[in-house]
């Protein structure tokens, strides 16, 4: 049998695989279609310090090869993930997550950070700087240098753990804020999370989505995703976990020659789909 397994930052999984965040929730739903311990590990449903019930509805519009999402970060808070979600999901996931976290503020993402950080199914922490579903925070962090050096400094001063950077696409050049990440300490990056978009109903002549613009997913976003991850490797020397658009094995394997599959201990991941 073919050796998948690959290692990042010193977790090794068993093959590239790895679900998005917001796409997979916490593995409940998908436990009793097929064992989703075949899965490399997965990125659980980003996090928040509060419980969050999201944006108003409708939520959803349909798109040429993909998908617009404004669900909003909706989750029922950390310290319930912490005390009731994980113990269950141990039941079902033998292997350490990805941890997703989102904030509104510096602090906020420090305290849910330091606190995902103690919990031993965690493999990886995934700070979210790029969701563009809500306002004043999550995107608001990513489309900064400034702000995306702060945030990865304050996450870096309270975990042991290793923290990667969810990269918005939605700025002028990803390459600076990833290359900010990795001067602050950040571990690695994940790359790239939706693009801003919208739809409007030509019978009401009103926006689809009740927040009026989402995040654009699917097959379309692939060959953003594919030029910003060859145009960040180029960059920097953290590695990558590339997403966005990708839904085939050609797919990976076109992502791999943006030189995600280095000679060198450097190596790239690949989640299925995108966020958010």
């Amino acid at each position: 049998m073919v050796d998948l397994s690959v290692t990042l930052s010193n977790l090794k999984l068993d093959n590239p695989i790895i679900p998005a965040s917001g796409t997979f929730g916490y593995g409940l739903e998908f436990k009793d279609f097929y064992d989703i311990n075949i899965l490399g590990s997965f990125s659980m449903k980003g996090t928040t310090k509060e419980e969050r019930f999201g944006n108003p509805t409708p939520r959803i519009a349909e798109c040429t090869s993909g998908l617009i999402n404004s669900v909003g970060l909706q989750n029922p808070g950390i310290d319930f993930v912490v005390e009731k979600q994980l113990p269950i999901m141990k039941k079902y996931f033998k292997k350490p997550i990805i941890a997703n976290i989102s904030g509104f503020s510096v602090d906020e993402y420090k305290y849910c950070a330091e606190k995902i950080d103690k919990q031993e199914q965690v493999g990886i922490i995934e700070i979210n700087i790029s969701c563009p579903n809500v306002h004043n925070g999550g995107m608001t962090f990513g489309t900064d240098v400034k702000a995306a050096m702060e945030v990865t400094k304050a996450v870096k001063a309270v975990t042991t753990k290793p923290v990667y950077m969810k990269l918005t696409p939605n700025v002028t050049n990803i390459v600076d804020i990833a290359k900010a990440c990795e001067e602050a300490g950040a571990d690695g990056i994940s790359m790239i999370n939706t693009l801003l978009g919208m739809r409007i109903d030509l019978k009401t002549k009103k926006p689809i989505i009740a927040n009026k613009m989402g995040g654009f997913s699917g097959p379309a976003i692939f060959p953003i995703a594919l030029r910003m991850v060859y145009q960040v490797y180029e960059a920097v020397k953290i590695p990558i976990i590339g997403m966005g658009g990708i839904s085939t094995a050609k797919d990976v394997i076109e992502m791999m020659l943006a030189r995600c599959n280095s000679s060198t201990n450097r190596k790239c991941k690949f989640k299925k789909s995108l966020c958010m």
